[in-house]
């Protein structure tokens, strides 16, 4: 029996590993189409694991996406859309993969996503999660930090409305979102996608060894959640001025305190941060975000708390 103030949840069965939800991130499309051949290295006893690459036009194009980004179609709307002949290529294959998947918000949907993505941000190798109210994945990015020991693992929270986004991963009733780089659109370097494999295997072994009754003790577990995007300095016809300055590029993660350099303008002029507060920038000139005005994410320090959990034996 399970001691008092455990949290006894459900079985962890269905696993899905998703890769090329960006066709140009290498890292995870190469792993999916390895694990698709032989499964052998993530197969787990206690649970079953399907490998998935999510967006094969795009991957063989080598691109981010076919007319509409794929980790943000998995909206209530898109969802719902009668299917027609002008139909975003992503929001069909959202469908799809809500079907196979899901349905997102189900009972019948997946157990637990995790989706892999690379960025060419200093990222090093950042776990996202959706809520800051999930012990067991808490539990799971817990597990994960302290077994691999990585220097450079951080937790980014994305638990705010306005940066919220229909990703694909929360499809499954748990999920996870891996973030490892920095590593260049349409490249794979060997040590980037070394990380992400061990991201992923330590992300089952935790969970077979939940399945299998093992008790995790309560937890803590420091994150950045984001609060606030930032545009680049534009003109009055949208046209980016000033760039990521050299004090910030690459600095993801470190404290950014106002007036602190944030963007160069063409004609040598910096651009001082002017918020209130000291923050942390995460995703510092990510080359996918110039098309969605997004220079760098600001976010705060917490410390997200998780109670004991073992596996529900009913």
């Amino acid at each position: 029996m399970a001691s008092a103030g455990v949290a006894c949840l459900p079985a962890v069965r269905r696993i899905a590993v998703f890769g090329g939800t960006h066709g140009n991130e290498l890292s995870g499309v190469f792993l999916v189409r390895h694990w698709l051949r032989d499964k052998s290295e993530i197969q787990r006893g206690t649970c079953e694991v399907q490998p998935f690459l999510t967006n094969p036009t795009a991957v063989m194009r080598c691109t981010r996406y076919v007319d509409c980004d794929l980790n943000r179609a998995f909206t209530a709307e898109n969802l719902s859309m009668l299917p027609c002949d002008s139909m975003p290529h992503e929001v069909k294959l959202a469908q799809q993969i809500n079907q196979m998947f899901g349905p997102k918000g189900t009972e019948n949907a997946y157990d637990l996503a995790l989706d892999l993505h690379n960025t060419t941000a200093n990222m090093g190798n950042c776990l996202i999660l959706k809520t800051c109210n999930d012990d067991f994945t808490i539990q799971l990015i817990n597990y994960i930090k302290n077994t691999l020991a990585f220097s450079n693992c951080h937790v980014l929270l994305l638990d705010n409305p306005a940066i919220q986004y229909g990703a694909l991963r929360m499809v499954a009733k748990h999920s996870i979102g891996l973030e490892v780089g920095p590593q260049p659109q349409g490249v794979v370097r060997a040590n980037i996608l070394e990380n992400m494999r061990k991201l992923v295997n330590s992300a089952l072994d935790f969970t077979h060894f939940y399945n299998e009754g093992k008790e995790f003790p309560p937890c803590t577990v420091d994150a950045y959640k984001a609060f606030e995007k930032v545009n680049y300095p534009r003109d009055s016809e949208g046209q980016i001025t000033g760039i990521i300055h050299p004090q910030l590029q690459d600095n993801d993660w470190n404290l950014l305190n106002p007036g602190d350099p944030s963007f160069l303008t063409l004609d040598g002029k910096t651009i001082p941060y002017n918020g209130s507060r000291p923050v942390y920038p995460v995703f510092v000139n990510e080359a996918a975000y110039y098309e969605k005005e997004l220079a760098f994410l600001l976010t705060q320090k917490v410390t997200l708390k998780a109670n004991s959990v073992k596996v529900s034996k009913n």
